[in-house]
């Protein structure tokens, strides 16, 4: 089997720890969540070039169970930028800690508001 190349650019790998695991042994699906975020915060901020904060996450869809051990990585890809506002398509994939192929987990479309120094909302550069 061909692996399948992610798109976008890697932001954060990580591992499933036990602490992240509900009682059957997967994710929760909010930590997961919260990775996502972390990596659509990070290409946000990079392309903002300074602080930047969550605004909206559209609804999402967990195509496979992640395990612990598991390597999960998100891929971000920026799909529109606004007057003050950045919006980032955020891919989770999943390689099994036995090896293999990555396979899709979720994706979810975040939304992101430049902010300045004084807590408000600032331009973005074109």
């Amino acid at each position: 089997m061909t692996e399948q190349e992610p798109p976008g650019l890697l932001t954060i790998r990580t591992i499933a720890m036990p602490s992240d695991l509900n009682y059957e042994g997967d994710v929760f699906g909010g930590w997961l969540l919260s990775q996502m975020d972390l990596a659509g915060g990070i290409a946000a901020r990079w392309r903002a070039k300074g602080r930047v904060a969550t605004v909206a996450i559209e609804a999402m869809q967990f195509h496979t169970p992640i395990r612990m051990g598991d390597e999960v990585s998100c891929y971000c890809t920026e799909v529109k930028v606004g007057r003050t506002s950045l919006t980032f398509r955020v891919e989770a994939w999943v390689r099994r800690r036995d090896g293999g192929a990555q396979e899709k987990a979720t994706h979810g479309t975040f939304t992101f508001v430049a902010i300045g120094p004084d807590g408000r909302p600032r331009p973005v550069c074109p």
